[in-house]
């Protein structure tokens, strides 16, 4: 008898452009192939990853496996830690945007990803920690943190990343600065600014190279706060955004610290609260920290 491996597939029906079920049958038997039984549960409701997880008994399987966007992803990543299910996770791309598994460089392809699990190729992840909520690849609040909850999943399907683009530029005319205090090891920042993110890979929001040099292993999270300024002004800085010559700009906060703390200054500012993997996440005030080699990955072979 011949025994396999144990498997755990979540997978998304509705992540990005709805591809992946159709798909199903060629990764299971892809996973099969190189000796992982797989045993698949699809997600239908919000929050039903969570009680999933919380379910599933300890040290039944060898390895999970999760299809979807970065919501998908960060949902299944809170309920793993919280329940201490620690596994080897390898991640699917099948959603818009896919942030973090471009970053380390995760195919979609059925084949790759069963012969990186196969490979048992594992990198130990830093994971961040906003409040009591776990994030894989950003924490943010401001102009354009939120867009990912607010594009309509029919416009996501057919435009992809450029619907992420086409609703951030409707936010720009009526958006105002908020006003913080950021405290990180070394020192407080007060300032107003249009958003900040909190990164643990180099980018978010389509945006991958925001911070070229970005490592999930290094123990520390990238900090970037946009200054406020004009609006012309803001669209020259995001020009060089686009050319990747930005963090030494006069009008960007940015530093790398393993904790740090936002919380606003005025009692005018009623912002409703952080972006994490394009989630609803803590309200502020909000304190991020890096949790240090938290999650083993499934990385490709090379």
């Amino acid at each position: 008898m011949i025994f396999m491996k144990k498997l755990k597939l979540i997978y998304n029906p509705a992540s990005g452009d709805r591809s992946f079920k159709a798909a199903l049958d060629v990764y299971i038997a892809a996973f099969q192939q190189v000796g992982y039984e797989a045993h698949a549960y699809r997600t239908s409701a919000a929050r039903d990853i969570g009680d999933h997880i919380a379910a599933m008994p300890s040290d039944f399987y060898d390895a999970v496996a999760v299809s979807g966007g970065d919501g998908t992803l960060n949902q299944a990543l809170n309920a793993l830690i919280s329940h201490g299910h620690i596994m080897p996770l390898a991640i699917i791309p099948s959603g818009t945007a896919n942030d973090f598994a471009n970053f380390i460089g995760m195919s979609k392809n059925a084949d790759t990803i069963a012969d990186a699990l196969a490979s048992g190729n594992i990198v130990w992840a830093d994971v961040g920690l906003a409040n009591d909520s776990y994030f894989i690849n950003v924490c943010g609040a401001g102009l354009f943190t939120h867009v990912s909850q607010q594009v309509d999943h029919g416009m996501k399907t057919t435009l992809g990343k450029l619907a992420y683009y086409l609703k951030s530029l409707e936010e720009i005319p009526n958006f105002r600065p908020i006003s913080v205090r950021i405290t990180n090891s070394r020192e407080t920042i007060e300032e107003d600014i249009f958003l900040f993110l909190a990164l643990n890979s180099a980018g978010t929001g389509g945006f991958d190279k925001l911070v070229p040099d970005a490592s999930i292993t290094d123990g520390l999270l990238d900090f970037i706060a946009f200054r406020a300024c004009p609006i012309l002004d803001l669209g020259r800085l995001f020009i060089k955004v686009l050319m990747q010559d930005y963090l030494n700009d006069p009008g960007v906060i940015y530093f790398q610290d393993s904790y740090i703390k936002v919380e606003l200054t005025s009692p005018s500012d009623k912002y409703d609260s952080c972006d994490i993997d394009g989630e609803w996440g803590p309200m502020l005030p909000v304190e991020i920290r890096n949790i240090h080699r938290a999650i083993p990955l499934i990385v490709p072979k090379s």
